[in-house]
């Protein structure tokens, strides 16, 4: 009898088998290595899939034996506690190696190193390359063009997530109760296609729990002892969006094209981050750039041209050695999680990487606070400049950081002054939150919108915002301190109010006793601070009608026409302002307009 020596990857993966019921291999002695059974049995042992898939096989190698005159004998001595430890290095394939050479037999193998050792010791070896069935997968036929993901559970009816991220309905799929054997006879199926396929990989493998992904299905399988049970989670996207897709303002457009490298994206598990991160990765790389991703597994749908990297040795930061060698234009980095992950984001964007955050967090801020105590308070400016929410699909929220050195709000001693991470909402500049230490602790404060100001502060305010309000109608004040004041006017104005050789602004600073710094408006500020009030136009047989929100009735308002001030009037019931036409102001006031645009009105605070 011809002699055969199995090795581990050929009793796998099924290929001698096939070679036995095709008629290839018969009257021959199969010997397969003490090692090799061993090792099957501890992978088993340990819950290992491969390990149960090994011991299978054996077993219909014996049933087989009979009917093709086969002998199967286990042979060799048990590995040492040394082959075991350097198991990964070949400490095992050498003794199956050894085996062959001792028998004189055969050696029937898969692996493509195995074969070459082999031929380079003079032993005659048979590679048998793994062939790809064309089974179709048992658990696709669960899936359909609104299918988010699948979810199998040992001794429950399979269940399905149908619809799209925020508007989705967990539903019942079939009437048949699940059963261990099924699950694991579709868990096998995955595991053979992994093993073979160039689209699939074993991303995760421990004891009790592994993930695949094939193709574009992120494949969890999870059982004891990790799990009470059997269990299987299979999530597939169905939509694959651009970001033109997206309701992206203008500004936020310029932003992510031009200024934003370190942006966060975050939300709710199912939310739709990863969707906007594979959007932003292809637009980026349509823009010419070099756009590589950080990903375990490795799910994000991305264009051919962009690399996807894993962990290298079980960890991100040996991929950050390799990413700054291939000089990435942008890494997309999903999903940022552990407190190294934090820290291997921070120092890629300090080194000129634009990158991109995937942060599970409830809302844009939660995502914020899980960078502070991983990295230091101060540079976290210059590590995130964008945080995005996403929320059912959409963009909800954009905040911007910046660093600045200020008394906090709320304060009012110059010497409280520090650096203070003033977060604003992106759309409208508004500030939200401000994040600075206070003590020994790190604090997050929201900032309230309009802080009523009372007593002497209050009245002096009135009284600067008085005297500017000559040159322009729309001046607002900031009061710094008791000596100092910021006033914020039209950029057109400032050359009046300063005068030549700043005479004017002197004389200002003279009569009100107070330092001022007078500063432009930029069109943020404007729309900020002003309080310009919205209105609508009309008229009755009696009188010129200004009509605001009613949340105003009873308030009193500046009319300006012109930029030049009319009266002071009382906002009347249900918002409206009556100026009778044969009065003086509503002659003047269509003397000298135009149009509605022409008119101004401003809320008086009292």
């Amino acid at each position: 009898m011809s002699k055969i020596v199995a090795d581990t990857s050929v009793i796998i993966n099924g290929e001698l088998i096939t070679q036995i019921e095709n008629g290839s291999i018969k009257n021959s002695q199969i010997i397969i290595p003490q090692a090799v059974f061993d090792e099957l049995q501890s992978q088993a042992s340990n819950k290992k899939e491969q390990g149960f898939v090994g011991l299978e096989k054996i077993k219909t190698l014996n049933e087989l034996s009979g009917s093709f005159g086969l002998e199967i004998i286990m042979k060799g001595p048990h590995p040492s506690t040394d082959d075991i430890k350097f198991a990964a290095s070949g400490r095992i394939d050498a003794l199956i190696t050894d085996m062959a050479k001792q028998n004189g037999a055969v050696l029937y193998t898969s692996d493509k190193v195995q074969h070459l050792v082999a031929q380079a010791e003079g032993i005659e070896t048979v590679f048998l390359k793994t062939k790809i069935k064309n089974e179709k997968l048992e658990f696709l036929k669960f899936f359909d063009s609104e299918t988010m993901s699948i979810h199998l559970k040992e001794n429950q009816f399979p269940l399905a997530k149908k619809g799209t991220p925020g508007a989705f309905l967990l539903t019942q799929i079939s009437d048949e109760i699940l059963t261990q054997s099924y699950l694991k006879m579709i868990s096998s199926q995955i595991f053979d296609i992994a093993n073979v396929s160039d689209s699939s990989t074993v991303e995760i493998s421990k004891t009790g729990a592994s993930v695949i992904q094939h193709d574009d299905y992120r494949i969890a399988i999870t059982y004891p002892p990790f799990s009470e049970s059997y269990e299987i989670t299979i999530v597939h996207p169905i939509i694959k969006l651009s970001l033109e897709d997206y309701e992206i303002s203008d500004e936020l457009m310029e932003r992510l094209s031009d200024r934003a490298e370190g942006i966060v994206i975050s939300g709710a598990p199912g939310s739709g981050k990863s969707t906007l991160a594979s959007g932003l990765a292809n637009f980026y790389h349509k823009k010419g750039k070099i756009v590589k991703t950080f990903e375990s597994p490795r799910d994000l749908q991305v264009d051919s041209g962009i690399t996807q990297y894993g962990k290298l040795d079980g960890s991100f930061d040996n991929t950050a050695d390799i990413l700054l060698l291939v000089r990435p234009d942008y890494t997309i980095f999903d999903e940022v999680r552990r407190r190294e992950d934090f820290r291997t984001f921070a120092d890629l964007r300090l080194t000129g990487v634009g990158m991109v955050g995937v942060v599970h967090a409830n809302s844009p801020l939660d995502a914020i606070q899980r960078f502070i105590g991983k990295i230091e308070l101060g540079i976290i400016p210059n590590i995130l400049d964008t945080v995005i929410f996403v929320n059912d699909g959409r963009i909800e929220k954009v905040y911007d950081l910046e660093l600045k050195v200020k008394v906090p709000s709320g304060m009012t001693e110059s010497d409280l002054a520090r650096p203070v991470i003033e977060v604003r909402n992106f759309q409208d500049n508004v500030l939200e939150h401000e994040i600075y230490t206070f003590g020994e602790e790190n604090v997050i404060v929201p900032v309230s919108k309009r802080v009523q100001k009372v007593g002497i502060e209050k009245l002096a305010e009135d009284k600067i915002k008085d005297t500017f309000k000559r040159y322009d109608p729309s001046a607002q004040v900031e009061i710094l301190s008791d000596n100092r004041v910021k006033v914020l006017v039209n950029e057109q104005y400032i050359p009046s109010i300063i005068g030549r050789g700043g005479s004017n602004i002197n004389e200002i600073e003279k009569s009100l006793q107070v330092h001022i710094d007078v500063v432009a408006k930029n069109s943020e500020t404007l729309s900020l601070t002003s309080n310009d009030l919205p209105f609508t136009f009309s008229e009755s047989k009696t009188a010129l009608l200004l009509t605001v929100s009613r949340e105003y009735t009873s308030m009193h308002a500046d009319i300006y026409a012109n930029d030049k001030f009319l009266a002071s009037v009382r906002i009347g019931k249900k918002g409206q302002i009556k100026i009778p036409k044969r009065s003086d102001t509503a002659r003047n006031l269509m003397d000298v307009t135009s149009s509605q645009s022409d008119i101004k009105l401003y809320l008086k605070d009292f």
